[in-house]
């Protein structure tokens, strides 16, 4: 009887999303133009009603299912699920501190990053004690320039983490070639590059670790959500640990006993045979997502391609607009070797430019085109940032001019047609004006 009825349920559910989430028309110069948003369909609804339906609730079955299904997309080994891309970035860090490691993380180790991009890749290793160590970026590519990442390797250097800037890889043989003759550590923040490619691999495959962000202006969405991925046993073993309350035991929830010795340990000056399932090894978190928002990853997962040819399809025609004005603005490249899955279009205002990078975003902003700063600009100006104990090498020049003059415009599947012809008409009219006056427009 159940089974009818649930049928039903869901039927009625494909109804509503159809009616309640169907294509809206859109009114230049009244709808917004979103720089990101969730893309879905009624799949993704129905998959969500049917995990509550079934209400495991806490990460499960659906879970498992899209730690493989994510893991074999990436060509990585594992995926470990977690709440969002910032706890993805916490748990990796703390992973290469685990005393479990020939060689953890020790405070006051430096930790090679830059400072053009997310808080929440540089936190984790403020938070763990180490000391970042600030490098420069390419105002083309806005990722590292590899020669100061070569250059900011010092005694106390254990560790690279850096992020791939809005979908478009660093320099990934150059950077390896710094970690490998260091004997480095390297975490991959992947939280924006979803499907991009390097020399024909895909991205979170080339570090120890790597990082997946699932918040809705991502390559896929989950709500909020995000992943560790990792491709070493031992690795993944003590991420998981840290994900999950710094536990010692590596039973999946709700099973007992996977290793046939659950009072069998003798660990630390615990009382010999305490159960397995209540020791800690870590100092640990829950950062668990819930089993709903992997049944909706595992829908997201499935159109990922198709995502990442839109974005890279819009990107390719918002720099066909652009390309005439090149004279006012720095746009981006391509790291060579790469195919970015963009996150966004990076353009940077020009010195001697007759406008500001404020006069072109308030100009689309009060035309309900939305935009975006490269994230912090600059860490070290952030109010966060005061006081904390950091090396910069060489000047940041180019972090300083991104935070100065550079936006970034949405890029993303949801962006239609008739999106993508009014935003430029509004730039040509932007443009003519500029041109025809000495002033800002």
């Amino acid at each position: 009887m159940w089974e009818t009825l649930h049928a039903e349920i869901l039927d009625k559910v494909r109804e509503y999303c159809r009616l309640r989430h169907g294509p809206k028309p859109f009114l230049p110069g009244a709808s917004r133009v979103p720089y990101a948003g969730r893309v879905f369909d009624d799949n993704e609804v129905v998959a969500a009603v049917d995990s509550v339906l079934d209400f495991w609730l806490t990460l499960g079955p659906q879970g498992d299912r899209f730690e493989r299904e994510l893991a074999d997309y990436v060509g990585a080994r594992h995926a470990l699920l977690v709440n969002s891309g910032s706890s993805a970035n916490l748990v990796a860090f703390a992973a290469l501190t685990s005393r479990q490691l020939d060689r953890p993380l020790r405070p006051g180790d430096e930790v090679v990053t830059v400072a053009a991009g997310f808080p929440t890749t540089v936190a984790p290793i403020v938070q763990h004690g180490c000391v970042p160590v600030f490098v420069d970026v390419h105002l083309s590519t806005a990722n590292a320039i590899v020669d100061r990442v070569a250059a900011a390797v010092g005694p106390k250097t254990r560790a690279v983490m850096i992020a791939h800037t809005l979908g478009n890889p660093f320099d990934v043989d150059g950077v390896l070639d710094v970690v490998r003759r260091h004997d480095l550590y390297l975490v991959e923040d992947n939280c924006d590059a979803l499907g991009s490619l390097y020399r024909g691999r895909r991205t979170g495959t080339f570090g120890h670790l790597a990082t997946q962000s699932f918040y809705p202006p991502h390559h896929l969405t989950m709500g909020e959500g995000g992943a560790v991925l990792t491709s070493e046993g031992r690795l993944k073993r003590v991420a998981e640990s840290f994900r999950d309350w710094g536990r010692d035991c590596w039973c999946p929830s709700g099973k007992d006993n996977t290793c046939n010795k659950r009072f069998g340990w003798t660990l630390g000056t615990l009382p010999e045979g305490y159960d397995h399932k209540y020791v800690y090894s870590h100092l640990g978190y829950n950062l668990k997502p819930l089993d709903v928002q992997a049944a909706i990853g595992r829908e997201q997962l499935k159109k990922v391609d198709a995502f990442t040819a839109a974005r890279r399809a819009n990107h390719a025609r918002i720099r066909a607009m652009l390309a005439p004005y090149e004279e006012y603005l720095h746009l981006p490249e391509p790291t060579p070797g790469a195919e970015p899955s963009w996150f966004g279009f990076l353009a940077t205002v020009r010195d001697g430019a007759p406008f500001t990078k404020r006069d072109i975003v308030r100009y689309l902003e009060d035309r309900h085109v939305q935009t975006r700063q490269l994230f912090a600009g600059n860490l070290l100006r952030q109010p966060a940032f005061e006081g904390v104990e950091h090396r910069v090498v060489g000047d940041l020049a180019n972090t300083d001019k991104l935070m100065a003059d550079a936006f970034f415009l949405g890029v993303y599947p949801g962006l239609t047609p008739a999106m993508l012809d009014y935003l430029e008409s509004l730039l040509a009219d932007f443009f003519a004006d500029a041109r025809r006056s000495p002033r800002a427009a």
